[in-house]
């Protein structure tokens, strides 16, 4: 059991990085602003709700419902909602990211590395012989 939970954990630390590159590429926080396309009234998304409910079906497609002009939910997907919760919990399991990939390239650079057949082996999975081609 401990083999699949490293192997879980591998797969979250893989989707962090790829949520760290992204922050990296374009530093979201500091573009916020409400699209007036995605933006209704709390009152107006009652009247839309199932054509709504078929558009955030697409990935990164979200919408801010208002009360009184202000921001006061945020209307996505199920399986959006859930990708955000796994990369919070990633975020709390790998807190010093930046410095874990950092230093991860540095040792990868020095070819202090093992490789993933290197790796299973060593947990007690057993690899079928390589395919030759």
């Amino acid at each position: 059991m401990r083999s699949l939970l490293n192997l879980h954990q591998y797969s979250r630390f893989l989707r962090l990085v790829g949520l760290w590159l992204l922050t990296n590429l374009y530093d979201v926080r500091y573009h916020v602003h409400m699209n007036t396309k995605t933006t209704l009234s709390i009152s107006e998304a009652r009247k839309k709700i199932f054509e709504m409910a078929e558009k955030v079906q697409r990935p990164s497609t979200h919408y801010i419902l208002t009360e009184k002009g202000r921001p006061k939910v945020a209307f996505m997907s199920a399986e959006e909602f859930e990708s955000w919760q796994e990369t919070l919990e990633a975020i709390r399991d790998f807190p010093d990211l930046e410095k874990d990939i950092k230093k991860a390239e540095k040792e990868y650079k020095q070819g202090n590395y093992s490789t993933l057949e290197n790796v299973l082996s060593k947990e007690g999975f057993i690899l079928a012989d390589k395919v030759k081609e």
